[in-house]
């Protein structure tokens, strides 16, 4: 479970706790991981006039004070939106993790988002960035499923290699109707290069959509990944590829 710009592990574990708590009885462990980029005040949307509330990250806080609201990210990037620093030092960490342990599929929002659906495209594609291989080959099987909630396509050499032409890892694209933050043209790039996919689109804004027709959806999704899982009620689905397995 990969957070977004600003939020931690600790923030977005609770943003998740209703899915969380509906699962409990489930065989299903979800792991949430801190990105490896610690921001500083300067990095913080809100002096941008991008409040935290709007990233889904009110209760983040640069003060050394309480560790677990420290805002983190998997990258720096620049006005330009281009990655500037921290994507190495996120990919090794992602690595080391799925060196040890083994997953079924990765969850993220926003830059969580754009993050997971680089580690699944690495999955498929190891050799695009040498660090990332272990004994000289990936570091685990390619994932049975990706969720970006409102994601992006990140930009720079390494994910234009990744993304060229396409990525095939089963990923369920969330938007939010009135999303500002992540507008849904923006999330459009990376849809269009995820070559089996499923969009959703709820109208909300700029976070994971947690009402019970979505929990619900969750938790069936998560149970047994498939494309035939009923669209949340509220939800429109944009566009579906039929090359997911349904079994």
């Amino acid at each position: 479970m990969l957070h977004g710009y600003s939020q931690n592990a600790n923030i977005f574990s609770k943003r998740m706790a209703a899915v969380r708590k509906s699962m409990a009885k489930d065989d299903v462990e979800f792991v949430f991981v801190d990105a490896p980029v610690v921001l500083q005040p300067a990095d913080i949307p809100s002096n941008w006039g991008v409040p935290l509330e709007a990233l889904g990250a009110g209760e983040a806080s640069a003060a050394e004070e309480d560790p677990s609201l420290t805002p983190r990210g998997w990258w720096r990037a620049n006005p330009d939106r281009e990655i500037v620093a921290g994507l190495d030092e996120s990919i090794a960490l992602l690595r080391d993790m799925l060196k040890k342990d083994r997953y079924v599929g990765i969850f993220g929002f926003s830059q969580g988002a754009a993050m997971a659906a680089i580690v699944s495209a690495l999955l498929e594609k190891p050799e695009v960035h040498p660090p990332f291989l272990v004994d000289g080959k990936a570091p685990h099987p390619p994932l049975s499923f990706c969720v970006a909630v409102s994601g992006f396509r990140p930009t720079g050499a390494l994910c234009a290699a990744l993304f060229t032409p396409s990525y095939s890892t089963p990923t369920l694209h969330i938007l939010g109707k009135g999303d500002i933050i992540v507008v849904e043209e923006r999330s459009q790039g990376l849809i269009n290069v995820s070559s089996n996919k499923r969009v959703l689109v709820h109208d909300g804004g700029h976070f994971v959509p947690l009402k019970s027709s979505w929990r619900n959806f969750f938790k069936e999704y998560f149970l047994k990944p498939s494309w035939d899982v009923p669209t949340p009620s509220g939800a429109v689905s944009n566009s579906a590829s039929d090359d997911m397995p349904t079994t």
